[in-house]
């Protein structure tokens, strides 16, 4: 079982349109379609679509189209009620693959709901392999609430507690990987810019172009005692950095249809062959299969298992410059309590 929590959980509507976009013009659409959406909501669609059992912990209320939406995916969710609509995000579409986003912020949580929410997690944890905290935090809770989660369920579960991944950006990841953090993940998947970002860089472009760089920069996470770095480079692939070694991978060329959840569909390749007991190159190969059958499906929907080529994957190792010593700031370098 893997629990997703979506703090910040929206109902996603695309909008493909057959002629490039014109700003300040009328145009007609293509075609349209709407989704449950937000990153940990994605995740347990991929999953559930995959056949891997999962539950998405969200906030909203059960008449929402978010939740009318999972039931008709046949989506198993946990919802902690609010009052009020989850968020629309508006997604356009470009016949060659050009995707705009716009999000909208989402309603506040007052610390009652994510209160609720921390329980409803600790509920269901103690039976779960995964704990997936992602995505973006609403206007409300603090910065540090994915830190506090994480603390929350492992101070309650203890070894009982699951394995955590974390996919955010910004202050909340900033937060969860500070010196000193109670709880490190055992897997985190920035993309080139929030690790440069995450790492005090600006050279978030060039990440995004060289593996090897990027693979040395999330280095730096792993010696913090984060378990391991998934950083998806957009057409370069990814790359995987754990203590054993670092890997590069790349698909083969895919027509992209839509960029939007493939980095949240990478992140779900990755857990359900970490499910099966894979080896990071294979962890890393079916995250890569997952994040590219993804930006070959239309708006938000997400890949099976059935919709992913593997084999079409290109896996190799990287071997990077020594590390350069990290100066002492007087906090240690990872304060993982996971036995």
């Amino acid at each position: 079982m893997i629990i997703t929590v979506t703090l910040n959980p929206s109902v996603d509507r695309t909008v493909d349109l057959s002629a490039p976009l014109a700003r300040g013009r009328v145009q007609r659409a293509h075609a349209t379609r709407q989704d449950p959406g937000g990153k940990g909501v994605n995740i347990s669609r991929a999953l559930s679509a995959s056949g891997v059992q999962t539950v998405a912990v969200a906030p909203g209320d059960a008449s929402d189209p978010l939740f009318t939406g999972l039931d008709a995916a046949g989506v198993r969710y946990d919802n902690v009620p609010i009052g009020t609509p989850v968020r629309s995000n508006i997604t356009v579409t470009e016949p060659d693959g050009t995707t705009t986003k716009i999000n909208e912020p989402g309603p506040a949580l007052d610390e009652p709901t994510v209160e609720r929410i921390a329980e409803r997690i600790v509920a269901r944890g103690a039976g779960a392999s995964w704990l997936v905290l992602a995505g973006s935090v609403p206007p409300g809770p603090a910065p540090d609430v994915y830190a506090a989660l994480a603390a929350r369920v492992r101070g309650a579960l203890g070894s009982a507690a699951p394995s955590l991944a974390l996919d955010t950006s910004g202050a909340p990841l900033q937060e969860a990987l500070a010196p000193g953090a109670a709880v490190l993940p055992d897997v985190v998947k920035p993309n080139g810019h929030e690790l440069a970002q995450l790492l005090g860089r600006t050279d978030g472009d060039a990440l995004e172009a060289d593996p090897h760089a990027a693979a040395a920069a999330a280095r730096d996470l792993v010696a913090r005692g984060v378990g391991a770095v998934l950083c998806t480079l957009g057409g370069n692939g990814a790359v995987l950095v754990t203590p054993e070694g670092a890997w590069h991978a790349v698909h083969e060329p895919v027509t992209v249809r839509s960029t939007v959840g493939a980095g949240d569909s990478a992140l779900t390749g990755y857990l359900v062959a970490a499910e099966s007991g894979a080896p990071p190159a294979e962890c890393l190969r079916r995250a890569v299969a997952h994040g590219s059958a993804a930006a070959a499906l239309p708006g938000t929907r997400m890949p099976t298992v059935a919709d992913t080529t593997p084999e079409a994957v290109h896996v190799a190792p990287l071997v990077l410059p020594p590390a350069t010593p990290a100066p002492d700031t007087g906090h240690p370098s990872g304060a993982n309590t996971r036995s």
